[in-house]
């Protein structure tokens, strides 16, 4: 469900006990004032949000030491101990004072001081969270607003192109627009957070506590483990169930990974080869139904799309990218000659089904919640207490199969009580780093709607692009790229969606929908993008791989993230719907292209593909994209000779010579 990189501090486990027990006090506190408000007493902006970006401070202070991995010492805590007191501040002065703040008509200096302080903290924050890179986009935007002859810096004016030049504005405007209203820090990308993003990471975690990814992995290994490159294609369906849970690419390598990796090294993968795959597969829990991360709540606030919409017009191009993954894990064990896994050494489905069943209705509970019309954050609150009650019912069968006593019930009670603290501690840790971006991000999305950034930000692209669909395109890919490889997936999608957005939507007429879609899909490259490929470097470490070598396969693995987002931009009825023959149609070549594609990638499918046949793929699946039903029918065609040849070639040499 998050972007968290991990799930404790660096050097947590080295702090002080009674830093340990603040930590998880904090964190247990605040999550149960967000269950509170998700599904008791639902909270207006100004006060749900101040309260808890003000725990979520306190939090990221106590778990990141300014020292690092030393102990904080006299120093650390001289430094750490204000920042955790105006953490406090932030979450307090708001809801303590809005009536003050709403009925000023200029605002107060007390505000404003407040305002500063908040904006600072954020920053710093988000330093230890996310890394530096989203505290200098930050910085660089309230530089931004300061640019002008009526702001504070009017000299930066004179470093920028004209077309970016705007009035420039005071500190206490900007400290007003950060933090006095809902369109800075406390706007739509932390309310998000404050509200559907933490409780579905609760939900994540309080599943993960009761053993939901040892479940999901052995029904991965059961189904698929006696084929060819079986522990693959088990990355790939456990990375897709644990996606369906938790959408973190990052969590996904590090719980899928730890089984899968080592089975895929034994069965032959190269090391950077196994890494690769589970990154590539992992990055895909974030664009995998029903959850699919933070940005699908982030996406259905913007365009006001109902969440269940998002989730429902998102599987099929989900299907696409995990099979495009499985079929490119295929052809690598076909062409290495791999065998499946022994029976012996797998579980079966039937075994598995029995002793987990119960992690299953969860699931379908926040299905059928969501399909009836419930708000997302009311659907969580109750899939929380849906896996609660699995655990009790799974608990209560155990304890009365093994013969009921009291010192057993009370076992069980304390047992139980455990694992609920625990899922809570988790579940907020994990939501901290989202939690941050989301902050961070609204500093961008305030500037930009102080100074009409992105109004230029869309005449820059269509003065590049020249009006060109592609050539957009092309640099919203570029943009991505560079953009993912200093920020998280969530991040890296506001600040994209801000700045591009309304060029795509409308300069050049892609549906709303469908641009915001293709924005989010690109974003989650910064999982697998070199140089920095957090997801790629994760497997790396567990496979014990170069990094980069590691990231360059996972980037390879994940090319569906570039394929998929340009078919729904040239063939929208995938995501729009329409007749039922130009939905199937646009399904069928979708479905052609990507595993010409993966063949072209490879050299093989059904047997080796000559170089001829790779290049004619490339005019096929230009013309599978052309706006034109007659050209998309030729591209068609010419694929689908191409891969039969492909299969005859293959057959005829598989069957003996004549004698």
């Amino acid at each position: 469900m998050t972007d968290t990189y991990e799930v404790k501090a660096p050097g947590a486990d080295r702090q002080p006990r009674s830093v340990l027990m603040a930590i998880a006090i904090v964190a247990i506190t605040l999550s149960l004032f967000q269950l509170y408000a998700a599904g008791i007493q639902p909270l207006g902006l100004f006060f749900q949000r101040p309260i808890h970006l003000g725990f979520i401070l306190v939090l990221c202070f106590l778990m990141y030491p300014v020292t690092g991995n030393r102990p904080r010492g006299l120093v650390g805590w001289a430094i750490d101990g204000p920042l955790i007191a105006c953490g406090v501040l932030v979450g307090y002065w708001v809801p303590a004072n809005i009536d003050a703040i709403a009925n000023a008509i200029i605002p107060r200096q007390q505000d404003v001081v407040v305002g500063v302080i908040t904006t600072l903290v954020v920053l710093e924050a988000a330093r230890r969270a996310i890394g530096l890179g989203m505290t200098i986009i930050g910085a660089m935007f309230i530089l931004y607003a300061f640019a002008g002859s009526r702001g504070e810096l009017p000299w930066l004016a004179d470093w920028m192109p004209g077309i970016l030049n705007h009035r420039g504005y005071t500190l206490d405007r900007l400290a007003s627009q950060m933090t006095l209203g809902a369109e800075g820090i406390f706007g739509l990308p932390l309310g998000v957070a404050a509200t559907f993003i933490f409780v579905f990471v609760l939900f994540g975690a309080f599943l993960e506590v009761t053993g939901a990814g040892k479940f999901f992995i052995d029904l991965a290994y059961a189904a698929t483990g006696r084929q060819r490159g079986g522990p693959a294609k088990a990355a790939v369906i456990a990375s897709a169930g644990m996606g369906s849970i938790s959408g973190s690419a990052i969590a996904n390598v590090v719980t899928t990974g730890a089984f899968t990796i080592p089975l895929m090294k034994r069965l032959g993968y190269r090391p950077a080869q196994a890494g690769g795959i589970e990154a590539a597969a992992s990055t895909g829990g974030q664009i995998m139904p029903p959850l699919m991360g933070a940005g699908a709540f982030l996406m259905s606030e913007f365009t006001r799309v109902p969440y269940i919409e998002i989730v429902l017009v998102s599987i099929f191009p989900a299907v696409l990218y995990f099979g495009a993954v499985y079929l490119l894990v295929h052809i690598a064990a076909v062409k290495q000659g791999m065998k499946g896994l022994p029976s012996a050494d797998l579980p079966r489905v039937r075994e598995v089904l029995a002793e987990g069943w119960h992690f299953l209705l969860p699931l379908v509970a926040l299905v059928w919640l969501l399909v009836v019309g419930y708000s997302p954050m009311r659907v969580g609150f109750y899939a929380i207490l849906a896996v609660i009650g699995a655990a009790v019912l799974r608990g209560l069968m155990q304890y009365f199969a093994a013969g009921p006593t009291l010192a057993g019930l009370v076992a069980l009670a304390r047992a139980g009580f455990a694992k609920t603290l625990e899922a809570l501690e988790l579940g907020a840790r994990n939501a901290v780093a989202v939690s941050m971006a989301c902050a961070v991000a609204g500093i961008v999305v305030g500037v930009v709607g102080l100074t009409g950034l992105g109004l230029k930000f869309s005449a820059m692209m269509l003065a590049f692009s020249n009006g060109n669909l592609l050539l957009a395109l092309l640099l919203v890919v570029i943009a991505s790229l560079i953009l993912g490889m200093g920020l998280p997936v969530t991040a890296a999608y506001i600040v994209l969606i801000i700045l591009v957005g309304p060029a795509l939507t409308e300069e050049f007429g892609i549906p709303l929908l469908i641009s915001h879609l293709v924005v989010f899909w690109w974003s989650q490259d910064s999982n697998v993008t070199p140089p920095v490929a957090l997801a790629g470097f994760a497997g790396a470490a567990i496979a014990n791989a170069s990094p980069m070598e590691t990231s360059v396969q996972a980037w390879k693995y994940a090319k569906g993230l570039y394929l998929i987002p340009l078919f729904m931009v040239y063939n929208p009825s995938i995501i729009e719907g329409g007749p039922v023959p130009l939905v199937l149609w646009n399904g069928f070549i979708a479905i052609l292209a990507l595993t010409a594609f993966a063949a072209a990638l490879e050299a093989y499918l059904f047997g080796p593909m000559p170089h001829w046949a790779r290049l004619l793929v490339v005019p096929g699946m230009i013309a599978v994209f052309w706006p034109s039903l007659q050209i998309e029918i030729a591209g068609a065609l010419l694929l689908c000779a191409l891969l039969a040849m492909n299969w005859f070639g293959a057959r005829g040499h598989r069957q003996p010579a004549p004698g």
